[in-house]
């Protein structure tokens, strides 16, 4: 086989590698990350359902105020009761008493429901800083965990870097150029096998003397339909 079509074969293989590092790292953080979104979730509900506690009881202090305004009226208008001249002024008054106590009636009715709101979410509140600290106590195990697995994976992944400075060390310049290009648009199917006389890059089939070419493997063959970069097991040639 052609040194410089062995280089690049080895070169792509080396690239797959490194490659490969990515969704192991994205896996190993996966858990990590799931739980810091799940903390971070908790603590905007426990602030969410703050606030909303926080309305439903300015709504609240706002009908006690108007409950105590209401309770005056009636002390008031029983003061009067005893000034009033008319039967006028006495069907007014008892109209006032009426839809005073109605209004009472009311806000002691929007005060209840106020407060059963106020508590339900006290109890979603509590419930949720319950989770929350059980939540961030698995955290830093979780973390521990992910380091830990980062931790082998960066040391395999220099290892196959260090590998690849090897090799560039001593690959022809030209080739290896030839090689990025394609890379850039190819990206881990750069350097594909030819099964069956057909390029396992675009799966087109290769005519006779390509063919030939890739099985003496003398020099650098690209598929004509595709471009990549073409070879064959050792053991088929």
């Amino acid at each position: 086989m052609n040194k410089h079509l062995k280089q690049l074969i080895d070169l792509a293989k080396i690239d797959k590698e490194i490659d490969a590092f990515e969704p192991q790292i994205e896996e190993a953080n996966y858990n990590y990350e799931a739980a810091l979104a799940k903390t971070k979730s908790i603590q905007s509900d426990i602030q969410n359902l703050s606030s909303e506690i926080k309305e439903e009881e300015i709504k609240k202090h706002k009908n006690e105020l108007h409950l105590a305004e209401l309770s005056q009226k009636l002390t008031d208008n029983s003061k009067k009761s005893s000034e009033i001249k008319t039967e006028r002024e006495m069907k007014s008054l008892q109209l006032e008493e009426e839809i005073a106590k109605e209004q009472i009636t009311f806000a002691n009715e929007e005060i209840d429901r106020l407060e059963r709101i106020i508590g339900a979410k006290k109890g979603q509140a509590e419930a949720a800083k319950i989770s929350l600290v059980e939540l961030q106590s698995n955290l830093d195990s979780v973390k521990a965990d992910v380091d830990a697995k980062l931790e082998v994976i960066n040391r395999d992944r220099q290892e196959v870097f260090v590998e690849k400075e090897k090799l560039l060390g001593t690959i022809n310049q030209k080739g290896l150029a030839f090689y990025q290009k394609i890379r850039r648009w190819a990206k881990n199917s750069t350097v594909v096998l030819v099964e069956e006389q057909a390029c396992m890059g675009c799966h087109m089939l290769l005519n006779d003397k390509i063919y030939a070419d890739v099985i003496k493997a003398e020099e650098i063959t690209t598929c004509p339909h595709c471009g990549r970069i073409l070879y064959m097991e050792a053991t088929e040639e």
